[in-house]
């Protein structure tokens, strides 16, 4: 049956997060019935604004007409389509019928009453789809085009410059740095220049420059760790979770793969697909793809998927296999054609690590829409927990891990749906976070080091920035233990060095779920004028998680002299100050933090005076100093804290702390790095099992 055709007529491609106006036809091929629909539906990973239909002065301002003897009534769902289609527009035909050959016409972005235009999704994708359904019986049974209209998104003008260094090099030998060029949304304007280095004479901690001469836009990299001779173990980083267009995310396997080599230059990556939507051919493919892109020493992938059973059954984990040609284990086979896979399904966690007992294979428990159960599990399986993503930040996850007494490693990933796998923005949608990196510790770039290391918990998370840290602990009788390991001693000593990408302000210390210690690289003496304020947490462990904290900051008896922004990812949505005493923004979190970083006249007169939807205080500035001041807010670890910086901040900081008091179990001994600039980074533990004596 011809159905009938779409069109939109636009002759160039549009620039990522811009505002435009686009012009969608519907011909009738077959007759709509009064009450049929003509139905147009958007990949759930687009974060174009929401069209709507009531204020045509308004941005997102959408008209509908047609010249049919008929209305057509609007309704935007955003999960009114089956995955990853969810983002439907229903045009409901009423006191009337289309006739074969008539009309309808949707404006997204009209103009003619003031809008200033639809906002296109802010991240590239060359085959945007305005994927069309009919229900022409007005039966509900919606029929798809075999051919829907698309646009081209691209990336807009280079604003700012990302240097990329490896972590490690060896003294006086030539490396090369990549400078990649993003613009306003994190979109990466090409693949990124190599900048060759003639090599850094001493042995340190270092960092190089990058310039592009054509922009003039430079960057510093990342904290290089030079080497007299080649190191033992080297810091490799791994992008482990994302997914592309043929699940729920954006663009090809292939160019996921590619971008991840390309342009955020990491060195690790693996592909995660629901498994329920994985087909048998797509998993040959995934198989495929990795097979052509590893190339030990430069680039290693791993096959995977993520097995998605929902939280009662186990939630989320991350699958990965040594290598190709391994089986697929779905939570189930919901979204395949016909239901059939040659591979069994794994319908439980339990069942998936029993199963997964056969192939050299690890796992990671993560929390996405779902969140993992991590009553089930298996040790020599499931090596980390994923605490942090695009999704947020979940370390309640570790704390779960800790009660039932396993030992765990800890990583983070960007489970990103925008084909940017290592440089993962947020965007504009519910995202709330810049996804995560895992530095893995191994000695050299290829399967067999990075598989052992993952094995023996050797890797520590990041929000998606490259600090340096090394942990160590050592017993009094001179053995010596790195993150991942487990070492029997009645006491020990902690030694850690952190090379951060911004300053440090503070280290916590913890034993298991309990912070033992928090380490500043500075003291009461040395603050200054900037008070830092920061609001942090979720509603719920699930996908209801978002915490809004729109709010305002005001001086009484002060004045604000300037002030930074503390994890504002959109740049549509920055904070504002609308007197010399008052600051206003819109915010949310989803289990990470966000905030400012305020500059006042004077650092000890008046009060500050903070309002947001979540909790209010008022604070004597007298009171503000180095420990913070923490305010619940209820919810999952919602909390606003307040605390003083120094005059002069340091990005490296080393210490070592005594550990006297072990208890009579596994001791989990990791630490927690807070940079000025809002990245967190967390060690995997050491496991200090106390001797008995």
């Amino acid at each position: 049956m011809n159905i009938g055709k779409a069109s939109i007529k636009i002759d160039q491609p549009l620039e990522a997060g811009s505002l435009q106006t686009i012009v969608y036809s519907f011909q009738a091929g077959h007759a709509i019935d009064d009450s049929g629909y003509i139905k147009i539906v958007f990949r759930f990973a687009g974060d174009f604004g929401t069209p709507q239909f009531d204020d045509p002065s308004k941005a997102n301002f959408c008209s509908v007409s047609t010249e049919a003897d008929c209305r057509i009534e609007p309704r935007w769902d955003p999960k009114g389509n089956t995955r990853p289609w969810g983002k439907a527009l229903y045009l409901k035909i009423r006191g009337g019928f289309l006739d074969v050959g008539d009309k309808l016409e949707v404006v997204f972005g009209d103009t003619s009453q003031g809008s200033p235009g639809w906002r296109i999704q802010t991240f590239c994708e060359d085959t945007f789809e305005f994927k069309t359904l009919v229900d022409p019986f007005a039966t509900y049974q919606f029929k798809e085009l075999p051919d829907s209209p698309t646009i081209k998104i691209v990336s807009g003008k280079a604003v700012k410059a990302v240097c990329v260094a490896p972590s490690q090099v060896q003294k006086n030998i030539a490396f090369t740095a990549y400078l990649r060029l993003e613009d306003r949304w994190g979109n990466a304007v090409d693949k990124a220049i190599a900048c060759a280095q003639s090599g850094l004479k001493e042995c340190g901690i270092h960092t190089v420059e990058c310039v592009d001469q054509d922009t003039g836009l430079k960057a510093v990299s990342n904290p290089i760790n030079v080497w007299n001779e080649v190191s033992t173990i080297s810091h490799w980083w791994a992008e482990f979770h994302g997914q592309s267009e043929e699940t729920i995310g954006t663009n090809s396997v292939d160019e996921y793969f590619s971008y991840a080599r390309d342009y955020s230059m990491v060195d690790i990556a693996a592909h995660q697909g629901n498994d329920f939507q994985v087909t048998d051919e797509f998993w040959d493919k995934i198989n495929q793809t990795t097979k052509g892109y590893n190339e030990p020493g430069r680039f290693v992938c791993f096959p995977g998927y993520e097995w998605s059973g929902n939280t009662p059954l186990g939630g989320d984990r991350n699958v990965y296999h040594k290598e190709e040609g391994g089986p697929i284990y779905r939570s189930s086979h919901d979204l395949l054609p016909d239901e059939y896979s040659k591979y069994p399904v794994a319908p439980t966690a339990n069942d998936l690590f029993k199963r997964l007992k056969a192939p050299e294979s690890f796992a990671f428990a993560h929390v996405g829409g779902r969140y993992a159960d991590v009553a089930m599990h298996t040790d020599d399986i499931e090596v980390a927990m994923e605490i942090h993503s695009a999704w947020g930040t979940f370390e309640w996850l570790v704390d779960d891990a800790f009660k039932h007494g396993y030992r765990i490693g800890i990583c983070a990933n960007s489970d990103g749906h925008k084909c940017r796998p290592g440089a993962s923005y947020p965007g504009a949608n519910k995202f709330g976070s810049y996804g995560g990196l895992t530095c893995v510790l191994a000695e050299t770039l290829d399967r067999d080091s990075i598989f052992t290391a993952m094995k023996d918990r050797h890797f520590y998370a990041t929000t998606g920035n490259r600090l340096l840290m090394n942990l160590e602990i050592i017993t009094e009788d001179g053995r010596k233990a790195i993150m991942g390991d487990v070492i029997e001693a009645q006491a020990a000593t902690l030694n850690v060095e952190i090379s951060g990408t911004a300053p440090i302000d503070y280290v916590e210390i913890h034993n298991g779920s309990e912070v033992i210690k928090i380490m500043r690289p500075y003291n009461k003496a040395d603050l200054g004028n900037e008070i830092k304020i920061i609001w942090s947490g979720a509603e719920v462990k699930g996908r209801d998680r978002i915490s809004s904290w729109d709010g305002v900051l005001k001086t009484h008896g002060n004045k604000i002299k300037s002030f930074r922004p503390v994890n504002f990812w959109n740049p549509d949505s920055q904070p504002n100050q609308a007197e010399p005493d008052e600051i206003y923004w819109e915010s949310i979190t989803t289990g990470g933090i966000a905030g400012l970083i305020v500059e006042l006249e004077n650092s000890t007169i008046g009060n500050l005076q903070v309002r947001t939807n979540q909790i209010d205080c008022d604070v004597e500035l007298t009171s503000v100093g180095l420990e913070s001041l923490v305010y619940s807010a209820g919810g999952l670890m919602k909390q606003l804290e307040i605390y003083r910086l120094p005059r002069k901040s340091d990005c490296k900081f080393d210490f070592s702390f005594a550990l006297e008091e072990l208890r009579d179990m596994d001791n989990p001994i990791y630490i927690k790095v807070m940079q000025q600039d809002g990245h967190i980074a967390w060690s995997s533990p050491v496991y200090v099992v106390k001797e008995r004596s």
